[in-house]
């Protein structure tokens, strides 16, 4: 029956034609697509990026946590408190299971409600190809707001000058907007954040069919103590 769903693990799940487009490709994709990328040394120097700058039991929020491999296993076992956010509800009862130690919620990051100025980073790898160009540089003002002064960012994208292609992506139909290379920095310098160093590679997953794929790293900081974004 039309609008009537189910919960699992606090995540209530519609039909397919109300949910997030997001929502319907990883939960079809599930640990597939940590297998597919799990060879990515370039997402391992990223996290040694962000462990050689955390303080202490730093507090840090993964955006599109997935199954919460490698990003939120990693910064926990290294004693950070991690609060991971996905769309996919199947993803997060993977990453709950796999990741004990961190927390893992099931919701869209642009309708939850979280305290500006309370995470001593902020991840993002691979979480803003979904959604227009608008919503991307939107959702970069807002988790830069969600920064401590002198917070850390790591940001990972397919830097294509792409907008609402229409693709498949492991097998599942998928709709990407993207920005070129230097728009990409263009968008997190005006979002309020210093790009601290950067680095393209190509990758190709582990997935039957699979072509290489640009994948552009950037590390960040939040410089100013005041309201980033603003003129």
């Amino acid at each position: 029956m039309r609008g009537i769903g189910t919960r699992r693990r606090g995540c209530v799940v519609t039909d397919e034609n109300r949910r997030p487009p997001a929502a319907v490709v990883f939960d079809a994709l599930g640990s597939e697509y940590e297998k597919a990328f799990a060879a990515s040394e370039t997402h391992g120097a990223s996290l040694e990026w962000l462990l050689e700058r955390l303080p202490p039991a730093g507090r840090v929020l993964d955006v599109g946590s997935g199954t919460g491999r490698p990003t939120a296993s990693t910064l926990a076992a290294a004693g950070h408190r991690v609060l991971g956010v996905d769309v996919s509800p199947v993803m997060v009862e993977i990453a709950a299971r796999q990741v004990p130690d961190a927390e893992f919620r099931c919701g869209d990051i642009r309708g939850l409600p979280l305290e500006e100025g309370s995470f001593d980073a902020v991840c993002l790898y691979f979480t803003l190809l979904q959604m227009s160009r608008a919503e991307q540089s939107d959702l970069l003002r807002r988790l830069t707001r969600l920064l401590r002064p002198k917070g850390l960012f790591a940001l990972a994208t397919v830097p294509l000058d792409v907008e609402g292609f229409d693709g498949v992506f492991m097998g599942q139909n998928v709709r990407v907007t993207s920005f070129a290379a230097q728009d990409v920095i263009g968008l997190v310098r005006d979002a309020g954040l210093t790009v601290l160093s950067e680095r393209s590679v190509m990758f190709t997953p582990a997935h039957p069919g699979a072509a290489p794929e640009p994948h552009l790293f950037l590390h960040c900081g939040r410089e100013d103590g005041g309201e980033p974004g603003a003129p």
